[in-house]
Parts: C-alpha cells; structure tokens; sequence
C-alpha cells in the first residue's frame, strides 16, 4: 500500500522528506486545522505567546510551539473543539534599527521576515488556524488600540503627564533604558540627556488592589513563582508616610515644597535610628543645593545619566554626595543631614527616603562607604550587634525590640509602628498608608514602527483625540528612518490634518504606543480575527468564557510562553483584560486559566580571548571536548583550522547557556528538519526534558529521536503482509467474542502495552511529554521483543499494539503517524488520527492470568516463579518449594521460614 504513495518500496529506510511533504499535502487540501465555533462541543483555547518576527525560528519556538501542539492535537483526539492560532508582534525597535541599517523600511522587513517564519512553522507541521493570523502591525489590528486608548480617555483611565525620558542628542530620539550603555546612546556614543517631556499613561494603579487580590484566589493554574513576581511587581506596602521639616526657601523666598520633605517606611519602629536621609537627583531640594555648588550639580548630571528603572538603580552601586542642607527630625526635633543619592528614584513615591544604617542593609552598605553615624534601635534577645559587619538579623522585624527609642523602646514590630505613627499624627506631620511598588503605565513612545496614539494637537483647541469614525489613524509604512529623529515627525502627510472640533489645520500626534499594548489582547482578538465592526464578538465570547468557574473567572484555558514575560507582559494582558471587562466587551476577570513556562534551551559555549582582548566564540561542532578522568568536560580544542587558528588549538569552556546567535551556539531549527525532518526535532525537544525544565542540547541524542522514528517505520512495514491490518487490530480487544484465541505470549504484550497506555495518558493530562515520549519508546521495546507464531491472536496483540503507539505518538510526530495511520489502512475504519478516538487501556489487558514472583533462597536472589494471578498463599508456597529453581539451590537444607511479598517475591530462609 506504501508503495502506492511514495513510489518506493516499505523495506527502504524511512524517508523524512516524502513523509513530511505527503502528510502537509494531505493536511492542507483538507484544511485541517481550521476551527469553527461549536456549541455541542466542550472548547479548549490553547494558545502559545506570539512571537516578534525577527526572521528565523529558533529552538526556544520549536518547544514552545510543539508543547502547544501536542496539547492541541490530543485534546482534539479526545473529542475538544481545540483553537490553536498564532500571530506576529510585528512592531517594534528592531524593525527600526534593520531599517537604518539596510534602508529599508520597516513594514517591509518585517513582512518579509513574517512570511519566512511562516514557512519554518508550516514545515514543523504545526496545527494552527491560519485563518486566524494576525499582525500587530495590520491597521485592522491596531484600529481597537486606538479605540480602546479613547475609551479609556473617556473614562479618565488613559491620561497625559510630562515624563522624564533617556534624550539622545545626536539622533535626536529618545532610547529605552537598554540602549544607555554607561550615559551615552548606544549607537552614536553621544552623551544622553534627561528630558522632560509629555507622553500619555494609563492607570494601572486603580487596579492595583485586584491585579494583587487575584494572583492568589483567581490564577491556581499558574507556577508559583511567576505568581510570586506579579505579587512583587505590584509591590504593596502597609507603612507610615510622614515629614521631616524644613526651613529652606527658594529663589522666590517661598517655602520649597512648604516646608516638609515627605517619606514612606515600612519600618517606622526604627524612626528613632535615622542619621540621614537621601533625595533623588531631580528632588526640588537637591535642585536647590546644586544651584549654589557645582561639585553637586556635577553629581546630580552624573546620576542622571545611565538608566531610570529600579531594576537598573538596584544593580548601580550606591552612591551619594552632602547637600550642605538638613532636614528635621519629627520626634526628636534633631537636625538630621541630607544627601543626594543615585539609587532614589523620584517617580517612585516622593523622591526621599530616611536612612536607618543599622537596620536597612543598603542603609549600612552607604553609611560605611561615607563614614555616617550607625545607631541601633532594634535588638534581638541573645544576639550582638557588630557595627562593622551586617548580619540579617539586623532587619528582623519578628523578633525585633526597640531600644534606644525613648518613649517607644520596649516595644514590637506592631506596636511600634501604632505608637510612631499615632505621635506622627498628633503632631500632623504622618500617618499610616499603604503604598505601591507598581506605576502607572507610560504608553508613548517617540517612535516610528508603533501604533500610532490618536490624538491631535490644535493651536486653539489643545490636545483632542480623533473621532471613532476616522480610525484608524494609519501609520505610513513606507518612511525609512534615518537616525535623525521620529520619521513621522517630517511626514507633512501624516501630520497634517483638520482639528475635529474647529475644522482649522492641526497637526496629528507623532508618539506611538508600547509594544505591549498590542500584546496584551492579541489573543482575543485571534477569536474574531476578521470582525471590523467590534473589537470582539461572539468568537472571543465563545472561547473566552468562564467554563470552569473554580479556576477563578479566567478564560483561556492554557497559555504558554517563557519565564521572560512572567512580569510585565502578564501584568499589563491582566489589566486590560480588567479594563475591558468594565467596559462591557468580555465577562472573564483573567485571561489565562493556566500558565506553563517552558525552561530555556541550553548549548555549550566555547571561547577565547583575542589579542586585542576581546572575546571570540566557536561553534560547538568545531570543538573536541576536553574530559577529566571522571568524564567530566575540563576544557576543549578545535577538531579542524578554525581562520587562522590550527586544528588542536586550546579553546576556553563556558559551560552551558542559552543558545544565542553572538555566542556561536544556536542550532537552526531549519537545518535540523532539512536533515532530520520535523519530526525528529519535535520528539528531541520534547524527550530531552520536562516541559519546564531547561534543555541542554545533545547532538547524539537528536541522531537517536531519528534513530527511533526509522525503528517506527521499520515496523509499520513489517506489517504490510498482514491482510485487512485495520480489521485485525480490533480483533484483540474483543477476542473472546471473535473466536481469537490469544496466546501466553501475545497476553503479556497486551498487559505491556496497555499498562504503559494508562501511565501514558495519565502523563498528556499532566502535560509530562518527556515520559510521554519515553512510554512510546517501551511500547515500540515491547512489540519488537515480541516473538509471536504467526497465528491470527499473536497477530492481533502487535497489530493492536502498532495501532495504538501510532496514536500516542500522533501529537508529538505528527507527519511519521499520519502516513503509517493511513497506509496500514486504520484511517479507512477509524478515520484520520486528527479525529481519531483517543486510545484507552482495556481492563481485561491489565489482568494477568499469570503473574511473576522473584525467588530468594537464602538471602540471594535465585530466580523466578509463575503462579496463577488469584493463587492462595499455599498456592504459592508449594509452588516454590516444588520448583526447579529452589531444589537446585536448597541443597536438601530444611526450610525455616517463608516470606511471600505479595505480587513481588518469594522469601525462603533457610
């Protein structure tokens, strides 16, 4: 029958290329994958996170894509309306800088790049609905960013402030914080400055207290620790916010910020420690210090240059300069000195923080550095404080006592910060507050390759936004940016325009929106991917809904992506879903029901450092490892001439580390399928590791992911002599009512198969596609092992045994099964296996007529005995006594004692 299809004859080895090419035909003429809504049917939503468009698919997405797509393909089997769609988060950065650097515009790059990627995941043979394809960067797309940006006008959730951002002069652009590498730009060395400038932002802080109060009792399907880092993004605080008071005026005599320098603690027990306190660079004290003394101005324009971001401020090492100017301490009244310092941050509360040396580890860290006072007002009973070596004891607030705090020593965490904040108050200089690490978010960019924000600026109106009616504000695609500022700034087509309100000229908004703004819905709108009318409808309302309401309002029922995006990318997807949820477009609270993030995929690196002192990599298959006498890689040397190097040349071991292009460690997916086929990359990526654990590449065991496909389609061919191949496989799980009569040996491989067949399924529901793998590797063991007679029940047990490892294996080698499926003749009796009925272990195959007993004799294992599967107790023990096995090795010695370990072994002491 194979031969009729592929021209060649079933005993030529497998052939990865005409398999792959046959199934695809196969799959798109009948257009496989494309899903319908279906009420009669239970829905699963299973979507992967949409990947940006860089040009090739790298074995990161081969994992992600074929975790999701063997999901996918066994839920179907198992009876599911299954949606599996995929898309491009098509603007961004990157697009801009390949535009400067080949000058070409950015929609063609990527568009380019889309349409090869797409090719990649149409050869992994991958179950999407690619009528549901979308791309961010498509006007019918980002048409609802702007919709929803004006709803949230409307609503007061989207507003417009001044911000300070990174200002390259010389590109005259503003840069993310990645692109500041020691305060100049990345890409002209010019020194950045900070601005401020205007840009729009949305209030994710009104949604703080339930974005938080919803990782715990909404998000069960998700890990641990990604819920971990929402809850510490978000960052709530129980603390005291108070005033240091001041007397220090500015150029107009006033009052600078009336008098009183705001800070926030959580740990307002340890008020009575304070002997500093620290400003931002941009706080309006510093600004007035500085005025008067250039060493600290100098400093402050220092601090201002690098990155804005926490994350950055935490890996900067601290450091600080005296204003020359003091604040007063609340309680005591004590002049307290201030400081500017670079690691505070003015977005983030008020822009100063006290300094508590002894119970801040920072605190101290700065307060040695700068030889400030260190005072103690914390002690823990039977421990010693060393003023000059921080120990964590030091900020233990449950076991703390104050001390050193007049009115207040003696006193617990608790009470402490009751009684502190009480006096606080009294004063009217404080009170409790709870306080937020999460910031609302700034969603302009001064960019080209974005969605464009829809509002207009009118001399006599002011800012305006676009009416509905005239979205989407289409950005051109044809600009090619220059490094000479914002394209759009120059683009007299796109900005000029009639100002809604008073018809006179005005000028469109040149800043584009976050890249993750069109992320954070893609995947609703991939359930109405073609409505112009809605930004959703009845798709989104169908896969999107709530069916298993004790998972928590959530609506897509799997989603999957790396650990990279468990923070923001999360976060903002949640808080949009929220939005539009009060808006009235869905009825979900969250949009993920459950979350898996895949590990990373792992490769060895090979270096060494140049002459000039720079570092250069080597492709792992140019080097011959270096082993220790435990086997264990010490080192490495090129195995050929490597430029100017020799064969032999000493080469420096990194270890292992994620595949990347500028380490010379990747391995394109594209050339393993060239040369393996699809199938073998898919069951390598998904044998090599659990889902989400990390995956070290092994090149030998990707030769034997392909080695075992071959042993697969070996024995399908085997089978081509047996007549009506389809028909027989029935015939074993019915045998009794066919008149089949099974022998021993074909019992014993039913029992195999069948108990590998329960733990197999146990493990798809589970999502361990690892031990998936490994049970379809047993179950291939246990059919070749077989040594039937040839006889129409020995027969049957293999048939029936092929036919239920070629489903099993189906999700995970998709194009190897189909062909063998069809050919054998199953899918004329059972249909194709994208339908086929999911394969279940048959209980009369789980129990054994026979069962295997190990034999000890004398504290040594000697052997085995069969005894009926119901045998007594006497049973069993006449049995052994009675065998071969115990009168060899006896030795005519009286026994003492018989142990029986049910179902395991037999014990006799002699």
């Amino acid at each position: 029958m194979l031969r009729a299809t592929y021209n060649l004859p079933m005993e030529e080895k497998y052939s990865h290329r005409e398999v792959e090419a046959a199934a695809h035909t196969h799959w798109q003429a009948m257009d496989a994958y494309r899903v319908r809504e279906d009420a009669s049917k239970e829905k699963y939503y299973a979507c992967s996170m949409l990947p940006y468009p860089s040009g090739k698919l790298h074995m990161g997405h081969v994992r992600n894509y074929t975790i999701n797509d063997m999901l996918a393909r066994h839920l179907r089997m198992k009876g599911y309306n299954v949606l599996m769609p995929m898309g491009w988060d098509a603007f961004g950065l990157p697009a801009e800088n390949a535009a400067l650097k080949n000058g070409v515009p950015p929609a063609k790059w990527t568009y380019d790049n889309i349409a090869h990627m797409k090719g990649q995941m149409k050869a992994m043979g991958l179950a999407i609905d690619w009528s549901r394809e979308v791309a961010t960067c498509d006007p019918s797309y980002y048409k609802w960013n702007q919709w929803l940006f004006l709803k949230m006008l409307e609503k007061g959730i989207a507003y417009r402030k001044t911000q300070v951002v990174n200002w390259d002069p010389v590109d005259q652009t503003v840069l993310a914080n990645e692109q500041v590498i020691d305060g100049r730009g990345w890409r002209t060395g010019a020194l950045v400055e900070k601005r401020e400038i205007p840009g729009y932002y949305l209030k994710i802080t009104d949604y703080a207290e339930e974005l938080l109060e919803h990782v715990q009792r909404k998000l069960p399907g998700w890990p641990e620790r990604v819920k971990l880092m929402q809850e510490n993004w978000i960052g709530k605080s129980e603390g005291v916010r108070f005033a240091f008071t001041h007397d220090i005026r500015g150029e107009d005599g006033q009052l600078i910020q009336d008098g009183q320098m705001y800070v926030f603690t959580t740990r307002a027990d340890t008020i009575m420690g304070v002997t500093f306190c620290a400003v931002a660079p941009e706080h309006p004290l510093a600004t007035h210090a500085a005025r008067t003394n250039p060493a600290l101005a100098e400093f402050i324009e220092q601090c201002k240059q690098g990155g804005t971001t926490e994350a950055e401020l935490a890996l900067r090492e601290k450091e600080g300069m005296p204003c020359g100017l003091s604040v007063t301490h609340p309680l005591t009244g004590e002049e307290v000195p201030l400081w500017v310092g670079n690691y505070v941050l003015m977005s983030y509360g008020d822009g100063a923080v006290m300094g508590v040396p002894a119970h801040d580890e920072r605190d101290f860290a700065f307060a040695r550095k700068y030889s400030l006072p260190v005072i103690q007002v914390v002690h823990v009973d039977g421990l010693h404080y060393d003023y000059e070596q921080w120990n964590d004891w030091y900020g233990d607030k449950e076991r703390g006592v104050t001390i050193n705090s007049d009115s207040f020593s003696g006193m617990g965490f608790k009470e402490a910060v009751d009684a502190v904040a009480s006096a606080l108050a009294d004063e009217g200089l404080g009170e409790k507050k709870i306080t937020w690490r999460l910031r609302d978010w700034g969603v302009s960019r001064q960019r080209y390759w974005g969605t464009p924000i829809p509002m207009i600026h009118c001399d006599a109106c002011g800012t305006v936004p676009v009416p509905e009616k005239d979205l989407p504000v289409v950005l051109p695609q044809d600009l090619v940016p220059d490094g000479s500022g914002n394209p759009l700034n120059k683009s007299e087509a796109f900005l000029k325009v009639d100002c809604p309100c008073c018809g006179q000229p005005a000028r469109r908004e040149t800043d584009t929106m976050d890249t993750f703004v069109d992320s954070s819905w893609y995947f609703m709108r991939y359930c109405d991917p073609s409505n112009a009318e809605a930004m959703v409808g009845d798709g989104t309302r169908y896969w999107m809904r709530d069916q298993l309401a004790q998972m928590g309002g959530s609506g897509m029922d799997q989603y999957i992506g790396g650990i990279e995006h468990a923070i923001l990318h999360l976060l903002y997807a949640r808080f949009w879903t929220k939005v539009m949820r009060d808006l009235g477009l869905v009825s979900i609270d969250e949009p993920f029901t459950r979350l898996l993030t895949q590990g990373m995929v792992l490769n060895h690196i090979y270096s060494r450092r140049t002459e000039k002192g720079g570092l250069e990599y080597f492709w792992p298959a140019d080097i011959d490892p270096v082993l220790d006498a435990d086997g264990k890689q010490v080192g490495a040397k090129l195995n050929k001439a490597v430029g100017a190097l020799p064969a032999g040349t000493p080469i420096d071991y990194e270890g292992v580390g994620t595949m990347s292009k500028s380490k010379n460690n990747g391995v394109d997916p594209q050339e393993l399928i060239d040369k393996y086929g699809a199938d073998t990359a898919r069951l390598y990526t998904m044998f090599a590791a659990p889902p989400e654990a990390t995956l070290e590449w092994n090149d030998a065991a990707v030769e034997g992911s392909y080695r075992f496909l071959r042993r697969v389609w070996n024995f399908g061919a085997k089978l081509r002599s047996v007549e009506n191949v389809a028909a027989v496989a029935l015939l074993a799980g019915s045998a009794a009512q066919n008149g089949v009569v099974l022998s021993k040996a074909a019992k014993a491989l039913r029992h195999e198969v069948h108990t590998v067949l329960g733990q197999i399924d146990y493990d798809y529901q589970r999502m361990q596609y690892n031990t998936v793998v490994s049970g379809a590797m047993k179950m291939l063991n246990a059919l070749e092992a077989f040594k039937g007679d040839g006889s129409r029940g020995d027969v049957a047990a293999q048939v029936e045994g092929f036919s239920k490892l070629l489903r099993v294996l189906y999700p995970v080698t998709p194009h190897l099964t189909h062909v063998l499926w069809k050919e054998l003749g199953f899918a004329a009796v059972q249909g194709g296996l994208l339908d086929a009925p999911w394969p279940k272990a048959d209980p009369a195959a789980l129990i054994q007529d026979e069962i295997e007993l190990m034999l000890q004799i004398g504290g040594k294992l000697r052997g085995s005995i069969l005894v009926p599967s119901g045998a007594s107790k006497e049973e069993i023990e006449a049995t052994a006594l009675a065998s071969e096995t115990f009168l060899k090795h006896s030795n005519g010695a009286a026994v003492r004692k018989l142990i029986i370990v049910p179902g395991r072994l037999v014990n006799i002491v002699l």
